[in-house]
């Protein structure tokens, strides 16, 4: 069957069931979330975000996608390249616009070939590739994808770039005291001071999910999610807006943790779930209080993960003090084709060099491990 690739410049042209079935029900990747950006502003005109998105079509039935988005910058994106457009700038050479395919603003693995068959996979992405150069793009960047289609990436000639994120594994524990068991001394009693300080400090949690959030809710969410940004002297890339169609869009996805103190909510973190995994997304708060971090971001999300079954909690991009609260390094992975043939080659001998420091740092990580030898979580 012969088969139709438009361009789409946005999301809203697709129609969502049939984007949502090549999905596979992965979230970030649905219908809902995706529009939602585009919806709220937070991608399209004058965000340098703009949706170029492939839909493969057989005999009227979408039998393949591809996220893509044309870029004039390199925010939100979280696979670092702004030394090699430093670089290109250096040698007079234009580094944007550049194709991303990715879920913006969202550090989660997943698939980015939405489609069956290796040779559809293929077919998206020798299409992306001959986009770029007909956008005269500089480059194109596949972000996050799985092991499996990094893999395919490579064999289709694209340079492979490993990342680090810090990710926590539930061996079956009965309680959070239960998982504590299985680290060292040193550390379970310093996540046991972290935690006795924000409880002393009389701050409780509750865990809102889909149609119990509120819109109050998601507007003090919104406030400490800003705050958390313009402490760090960075822009928030999205809105209330946004997040009100999240909770709207995906409610069976969405929960939110709000710290309370004196009747008053002082803290708060966005995940979404999906399968055996919890995400966690964004987090604020409007009171400083020693260890609240940790506490809203991590030990309220193992609790909750140990007390629904849940088998892994990914707690966002980069991150080694996660290390000593139990989370340990996993490989990430991005794909990437640059179409000048000198920093493509130069691009390619840093990879090589910045993987085999990767698996290093790997090594080193899980050495320094806080699980007792030789158990801990698989």
């Amino acid at each position: 069957m012969s088969a139709d690739i438009r361009v789409e410049d946005r999301i809203q042209a697709i129609p969502a069931a049939a984007w949502n079935g090549l999905a596979g029900g992965n979230p970030f990747l649905s219908h809902g979330f995706l529009s939602a950006l585009e919806e709220t502003g937070c991608v399209g005109p004058g965000s340098g975000w703009n949706p170029r998105f492939l839909a493969l079509w057989r005999e009227g039935s979408l039998a393949g996608a591809m996220p893509l988005y044309l870029k004039a910058h390199s925010y939100g994106e979280y696979v670092f390249d702004w030394a090699w457009a430093d670089a290109y700038s250096r040698h007079g050479l234009r580094y944007y616009p550049k194709l991303v395919c990715s879920v913006p603003f969202t550090p989660v693995s997943g698939r980015r070939l939405l489609a069956a068959t290796a040779g559809d996979r293929r077919l998206l992405l020798k299409t992306a590739l001959g986009l770029a150069g007909k956008l005269e793009a500089s480059s194109l960047h596949i972000l996050f994808p799985t092991g499996n289609e990094a893999e395919e990436m490579r064999s289709q000639g694209l340079l492979l770039r490993h990342g680090v994120q810090f990710h926590w594994s539930n061996a079956g524990f009965a309680s959070f005291e239960n998982y504590l068991t299985a680290m060292s001394h040193a550390k379970r009693k310093n996540i046991r001071q972290e935690r006795r300080k924000v409880a002393d400090a009389g701050i409780t949690f509750a865990w809102r999910s889909g149609r119990e959030i509120t819109e109050s809710d998601w507007a003090f969410f919104t406030r400490c999610y800003e705050r958390t940004y313009r402490r760090h002297r960075s822009t928030p890339y999205l809105n209330l807006a946004f997040f009100l169609r999240l909770g709207a869009a995906l409610p069976e996805n969405v929960l939110l943790c709000l710290g309370y103190r004196q009747s008053r909510p002082v803290a708060a973190a966005l995940h979404l779930r999906w399968r055996d995994t919890l995400y966690g997304r964004y987090w604020g708060a409007t009171e400083y209080h020693p260890g609240l971090h940790f506490e809203t971001c991590y030990y309220q999300a193992i609790e909750y993960c140990i007390a629904h079954g849940i088998r892994r909690f990914e707690g966002g991009a980069q991150g080694e003090h996660k290390l000593a609260r139990g989370f340990l390094p996993e490989r990430t992975w991005s794909a990437h084709w640059l179409a000048h043939p000198g920093f493509a080659a130069a691009v390619d001998d840093y990879l090589q060099r910045e993987a085999r420091g990767v698996a290093q740092y790997i090594d080193e990580l899980n050495e320094a491990a806080p699980y007792k030898a030789p158990a801990g979580p698989p």
